[in-house]
């Protein structure tokens, strides 16, 4: 049966996601609503701790700074809930290694770790016999957080879909992880560069999905607007009349397609130009946020012809 995340579990991924980041804002409100809502001060310390393996000691010192910060603010009264038990004795490697195992479900091993067996030392004896060891926190919430955290960053899409299929080994739904996903896709908008607008409810009928508006030159000059779309969503197929459009992606992933063509994918740093008179749909993938810049060529009796919806059984087939 499908499930969704909890409250808690959606404070501790928003929480990872800011604390991955370095947006110690986001995170201040992720662990406030945690702390509400019964997420002890303990387990936010553990979660914490674990960003400095994903994303360094600075992103994890700064994070547990803003967690002692908050805690002093609310007069030290949250629940600081359990401590983990003594740390097993004997050889940590081989502990980890069964640590590792287990929570995979199967032996790990490669030419990477053969190459560079200091890597997978490290990994088994602390990362799996140390971290993981820590038992006031389950596994499958360790995975929750090092999915929000791996999300989070750029170039390690390896290691992020590595840990979606731990997760999932290790009791998360595949309604979950879309959870989690959107969560670290959505704390990326604080860092729009031109800011994330307001809902655009003048055009949601020619959208599938909400998409956001912020003008930039509306009124004077080449009209640009920054337009942002939540995962899954994408406007009708459209024409321009007369004038073009140009699209200057910034962040998040995305998709265009002309009539007739097949579907491009777009990343930040993609530029698309759209000539006059071209049947065309834009807009976000399934498991991201999308924004792009979209620059209108200037033009006389230049207009928008709004057409039929793009199927949910073509979108479905993009990846």
């Amino acid at each position: 049966m499908s499930q969704s995340l909890n409250i808690k579990q959606q404070a501790l991924a928003e929480a990872s996601s800011y604390a991955a980041r370095g947006n110690q804002a986001g995170l201040k409100n992720a662990l406030v609503k945690g702390l509400d809502n019964g997420v002890t001060v303990n387990e936010f310390k553990e979660i914490l701790v674990q960003v400095y393996a994903y994303c360094g000691f600075p992103r994890s010192l700064n994070a547990l700074n803003t967690l002692m910060q908050t805690v002093e603010e609310r007069g030290n009264k949250d629940e600081l809930g359990k401590l983990p038990n003594p740390m097993p004795k004997g050889n940590a490697v081989e502990y980890g290694t069964k640590n590792q195992t287990k929570l995979v479900g199967s032996e790990v091993k490669g030419a990477l770790f053969e190459f560079a067996p200091a890597i997978d030392t490290y990994l088994k004896s602390h990362l799996f016999g140390d971290i993981f060891a820590r038992d006031n926190v389950d596994w499958q919430t360790r995975e929750l957080a090092t999915v929000a955290m791996l999300a989070s960053r750029k170039g390690v899409e390896n290691q992020l879909n590595a840990h979606i299929a731990i997760a999932k080994h290790n009791g998360l739904t595949d309604e979950q992880i879309d959870e989690i996903l959107e969560i670290a896709s959505h704390t990326g908008n604080d860092d729009l560069l031109f800011g994330f607008g307001k809902e655009n409810t003048a055009y949601a009928k020619y959208f599938t999905g909400k998409s956001y508006l912020q003008p930039i030159t509306a009124t004077n000059g080449v009209p640009m607007f920054n337009v942002t779309f939540e995962p899954k969503c994408r406007n009708n197929w459209h024409i321009h009349h007369k004038g073009g459009q140009i699209l200057l992606v910034t962040q998040g992933r995305g998709w265009y397609q002309e009539w007739g063509k097949e579907p491009r994918e777009l990343k930040p740093g993609d530029v698309v130009n759209i000539p006059a008179e071209t049947k065309h749909w834009h807009g976000a993938a399934k498991d991201s946020w999308f924004t792009h810049i979209a620059v209108e060529v200037p033009s006389d009796g230049g207009s928008t012809e709004w057409l039929e919806a793009v199927a949910d059984e073509e979108y479905n087939k993009l990846k």
